[in-house]
């Protein structure tokens, strides 16, 4: 784990390793990287959190990569470890997809798979030691740098985002126009309740988006933060004590909330291929 780090204080330590390496223009009309929270804060929407959107794209790519090589050297006859346990996830995403999805869509499959693998990965990030990266990049000249995207509430949002917009992509084309507003309106009091049964509907499907996004934010949040107090609280030699155990249960954590993300993904796609006869 971390080094102790006598120039920081606890509290400055721990402030630097929650904030990321962000980009944007400052209040007198300059545009660099922040230096400090406020600077960060000042910087207003527009601000670009680069570490964000390098190790989500970067991980991208690496889970495109490993399933492109699995598909290229498949075996039949002699599988090796990496084809085995690649297919294994393939076999939980669309076991999944096939017990909780009840439209007929080719999307849904690959869509379900991608959220997978590539929630996992980003989530996977966190058990690397928390002043390893930073420490690279520290000697590359970058104050800051988080490397587990989905610690980051802009990219949780955006991924929770994107599945709002198919939701409401499927819902008019499934149900047509009429139909999507027909039981955003009509449901559950009736045509003679439309202004209540829009206030409750709306209010549900505007908070699947945030549920979707804070429930990921909020738990890789607060086990990247128990990393970093342990780092910061305890001293060097003892760290082991903390971290290993918690890095070994936090396993559990990053997978099952990849697959909490794609199941209510798959949920929430699945109630957009249903007319409401249905329910």
């Amino acid at each position: 784990m971390a080094s102790e780090h006598t120039e920081l204080t606890q509290a400055e330590y721990i402030g630097h390793h929650i904030q990321n390496l962000t980009y944007g223009r400052h209040p007198d009309g300059h545009w660099g990287f922040a230096h400090t929270a406020k600077e960060a804060a000042e910087m207003g929407f527009m601000a670009i959190h680069v570490d964000t959107l390098f190790w989500g794209a970067l991980l991208g790519i690496v889970f495109v990569w490993l399933f492109s090589r699995a598909a290229r050297n498949v075996s039949v006859d002699k599988p090796t470890r990496f084809q085995l346990c690649v297919e294994a996830v393939f076999e939980l995403v669309m076991g999944s997809v096939k017990d909780a999805f009840h439209g007929r869509n080719a999307v849904i499959g690959p869509l379900a798979l991608t959220v997978f693998v590539w929630i996992f990965l980003m989530n996977t990030m966190d058990l690397i030691p928390v002043d390893f990266i930073p420490y690279i990049a520290e000697q590359a000249g970058l104050s800051h740098m988080k490397v587990v995207p989905t610690t980051d509430v802009n990219a949780t949002f955006g991924m929770s985002f994107t599945v709002f917009l198919l939701m409401i992509y499927y819902g008019i084309k499934v149900k047509g126009l009429g139909g999507f507003v027909g039981e955003l309106a009509l449901h559950p009091f009736g045509k003679f309740a439309i202004p209540a049964n829009l206030a409750l509907e709306l209010v549900s499907l505007l908070a699947k988006p945030l549920s979707l996004s804070l429930r990921l934010f909020g738990n890789m949040f607060a086990g990247e933060l128990i990393f970093v107090l342990a780092a910061a609280l305890i001293p060097f030699y003892l760290q082991w004590l903390v971290a290993v155990p918690w890095a070994i249960f936090h396993i559990l954590v990053i997978t099952l909330q990849a697959y909490i993300f794609m199941m209510l993904t798959i949920v929430y796609l699945s109630q957009m291929h249903e007319s409401s006869a249905s329910h």
